[in-house]
């Protein structure tokens, strides 16, 4: 018995549709609006909750002039935070850029400067060495700081904006663009 993938159908809009990490978290978002995505500590957050925090994200990046060809870095644990920085910052049309929390200063000050980061969400456990790489990266980057209530050790604010301010002042409607296809390159 042949498989109907064997029956020679051309892919169009009707039978195939890529499927991105935007349009996988739109696509759940709008299916599963009340199932659990996100379990961390005592939050507990839906698809419906996660896919409106992300537009809100994307949105206030790009109302703070972050889009396309943009990099925004990211010094964070598994938290919810990260997870939406994956999904929001796509969506702004920007780079995400996830830094890893075991690396030091200097190392990161290189990445921040040679990824060319204007945006940095930032955990305030990782504000020791986060504080002295931007030091050295000798320019101004939006720091955003990103509080984790399940977080009960030492460590401090160095942004200028708070993460839930940022999300708050973002359009929960915001309708994200798509990735370019390689049919859409522009010259």
């Amino acid at each position: 018995m042949s498989s109907p993938y064997d029956l020679g159908l051309d892919r169009n809009p009707a039978n195939h549709i890529p499927l991105t990490p935007v349009t996988f978290l739109q696509r759940a978002a709008a299916v599963h609006p009340g199932r659990l995505a996100i379990v961390h500590g005592a939050l507990r957050q839906t698809w419906g909750q996660t896919g409106e925090r992300c537009r809100r994200l994307a949105s206030a990046l790009r109302a703070r002039g972050l889009g396309r060809g943009d990099t925004v870095a990211v010094m964070l644990p598994n938290t919810p935070a990260m997870v939406e920085a994956h999904f929001g910052v796509p969506m702004s049309g920007a780079v995400l850029n996830a830094l890893n929390t075991r690396l030091d200063a200097e190392s990161l000050a290189f990445m921040l400067a040679h990824g060319e980061a204007r945006a940095l969400l930032v955990d305030r456990e990782y504000a020791p060495v986060m504080e002295r790489a931007l030091a050295m990266v000798g320019r101004d980057l939006l720091v955003i700081d990103v509080e984790d209530p399940a977080y009960g050790g030492s460590g401090y604010r160095i942004g200028t904006l708070d993460y839930e301010a940022l999300l708050a002042s973002g359009d929960p409607s915001f309708e994200p663009g798509g990735p370019r296809t390689s049919g859409t390159r522009s010259a």
